[in-house]
C-alpha cells in the first residue's frame, strides 16, 4: 500500500476538521450500535431486512469517509474495493451475500476501529480546545456560578486566575496535537477503508479474465465476419469467374462473340474481387496504418469523412502496433457514429501522448443525448480498449456537444520516424 501523504493543512484548519470528523465518526457509532441491534435480531429473522438496509447504508457512509480523507490527502481518493454485486434473489440470499462479501467485512471493521479509536483521535484537539476555552471564560463566568474547578472551590477573583494557566496548557496541547491526532486518523482510516494488495490483484485478474474473454468473442466474431465476406464476396465472384472461362472456352471454337462477351465479363468479375479482397484486407488493417502511423492513417480517414473533421495530432513517436490499430479502429467507429447518428456540422479529433498514455478526443456539434448503454458500437470500442487496458468516457448532454475521451496506457518508439503529414484543409497553417 503506497505510504500517505497529507495536504499543507495549517494547523488551526486542522482544529476545524476535528469536530467535523467527530461528528462523522459519532455518526459511526449510531450505525454499529444499529448493526449489532439488527445482527441479534437475525436470531428471530425480524434484524434481517433491517441488517441488509445498514449493510448498504454502511457501504455509502464508508464512501462518504473515502471523499472526506481526499481533502486530507494528497495522493488522491481512497480507492473503493470491488463490493460483490447483489443477486436479484430472497432477501435472505442477499444478507449473505453482503455478509460473505470480504470489502464489506471490511467495512465493518473500519465501522468497529472508526467508532472507537478512530472517534478518539478526532475528538481529542476538539475537546482540549472546548476545555481550554472553557477555562478562559472560567475567570469570568465563576462569580455567576461558583464552584470548584480543578479540585478547588472558586469564591474569589483570585482563586479563578489559575484556571488562565489551565486553559493556556489546554489550547496549546490543541494547537500541538492537532497534526499528529488528525494524521494518524487519516492513516488509520486509509488502511481499514483502503483495498489490500490480495483484493487489487483479485480485482485485477478478474478484469484480465473479463477482458480476454471479450476479446476472444471479439476476435471470432471478426474471423466470422471474414469467413462470410470471403463467402458472399469474393469467394462467389471466383466461382462466377470459373464458369464464366469454362463456358467461353466451350463456345471459343463455334462462338466466338459469345466467347468474348463472357472473356469480358469475367475480366469485370475479377476486377470486383480484387476491389473486394482489397476492401477486406483494409478493414482488417488498413494499409495506410501500417506505412504512416496513427497519425497519417486518422488524418486520411477525416479527409473521406462526410463532414469536416478537424485533427489535431502531436505524437512524437509511433505507438506499439496493437496500440495503433486500437485507437485507429476506435476512432474509425465514433465518426461513423457521428455521420450516422449525430446529424452534426463538423467533428474533431485531438491525439496527444502524456505520462505513457495515448490519450484520444473525439467530438462533435451534433444534438448530443447519447446514452453510453446503448447499442453496441461503443460497447465494441469499451472492450477493444480494455484488451490494453483503455477507457473510454463519454459526455453527451441534450443539444451537444458529445465528446468521447479514450485513454490507452502505452509507450511510444521514438527510433521510428514519424510520418509525414498530408495537408488539412481544416487545420490552420502554422504561421498564419
Amino acid at each position: 500500500m503506497a505510504r500517505p501523504h497529507y495536504r499543507p493543512h495549517t494547523r488551526f484548519t486542522l482544529l476545524v476538521w476535528s469536530p467535523l470528523l467527530t461528528a462523522h465518526a459519532a455518526a459511526g457509532v449510531l450505525l454499529l450500535a444499529l448493526s449489532l441491534a439488527a445482527a441479534a435480531l437475525c436470531a428471530i429473522w425480524v434484524g434481517v431486512p433491517l441488517l441488509a438496509a445498514l449493510t448498504r447504508l454502511l457501504r455509502g457512509h464508508a464512501h462518504t469517509h473515502r471523499r472526506i480523507l481526499a481533502h486530507l490527502l494528497t495522493n488522491g481518493a481512497v480507492p473503493a474495493p470491488a463490493y460483490r454485486p447483489l443477486p436479484d434473489t430472497r432477501l435472505s440470499t442477499q444478507v449473505s451475500t453482503l455478509l460473505t462479501d470480504p470489502a464489506t467485512r471490511r467495512d465493518y471493521i473500519w465501522l468497529a476501529a472508526n467508532s472507537t479509536a478512530g472517534l478518539a483521535l478526532a475528538a481529542l484537539p476538539a475537546v482540549l480546545l472546548t476545555h481550554g476555552v472553557l477555562a478562559l471564560a472560567h475567570t469570568y463566568t465563576w462569580r455567576y456560578n461558583p464552584g470548584i474547578y480543578a479540585l478547588q472551590p472558586v469564591t474569589t477573583q483570585a482563586e479563578a486566575w489559575p484556571s488562565l494557566i489551565t486553559g493556556a496548557l489546554l489550547l496549546t496541547l490543541a494547537y500541538l496535537l492537532a497534526p499528529a491526532a488528525i494524521h494518524t486518523y487519516a492513516r488509520l482510516n486509509r488502511r481499514l477503508l483502503a483495498p489490500t494488495e490480495h483484493d487489487r490483484l483479485t480485482a485485477r485478474v478478474a478484469h484480465l479474465a473479463t477482458s480476454r474473454a471479450h476479446t476472444i468473442d471479439a476476435q471470432a466474431s471478426e474471423v466470422r465476419r471474414i469467413e462470410r465476406d470471403l463467402h458472399d464476396g469474393a469467394q462467389a465472384r471466383l466461382v462466377a469467374l470459373g464458369m464464366s472461362l469454362s463456358l467461353a472456352e466451350e463456345m471459343l471454337t463455334h462462338d466466338p462473340r459469345t466467347a468474348q462477351t463472357l472473356l469480358t465479363e469475367a475480366r469485370e468479375t475479377t476486377r470486383q474481387a480484387l476491389t473486394e479482397l482489397r476492401d477486406l484486407v483494409r478493414g482488417i488493417h488498413p494499409p495506410v496504418l501500417v506505412e504512416r502511423g496513427l497519425d497519417g492513417a486518422v488524418r486520411a480517414l477525416a479527409l473521406t469523412h462526410h463532414i469536416p473533421v478537424t485533427v489535431d495530432i502531436d505524437l512524437p513517436g509511433r505507438p506499439p502496433g496493437p496500440v495503433e490499430s486500437a485507437a485507429y479502429f476506435a476512432v474509425a467507429e465514433l465518426l461513423t457514429n457521428t455521420a450516422k447518428h449525430a446529424a452534426a456540422t463538423r467533428a474533431w479529433v485531438r491525439i496527444n501522448h502524456g505520462h505513457d498514455r495515448l490519450v484520444i478526443t473525439v467530438g462533435d456539434d451534433g444534438r448530443g443525448g447519447l446514452d453510453p448503454r446503448a447499442g453496441t458500437g461503443l460497447t465494441g470500442i469499451r472492450r477493444r480498449l480494455a484488451a490494453f487496458d483503455g477507457t473510454m468516457n463519454t459526455t453527451s448532454p441534450t443539444g451537444g456537444p458529445t465528446i468521447a475521451t479514450m485513454e490507452l496506457p502505452c509507450s511510444l518508439d521514438h527510433d521510428t520516424p514519424k510520418p509525414a503529414r498530408t495537408a488539412d484543409p481544416d487545420l490552420p497553417h502554422p504561421h498564419q
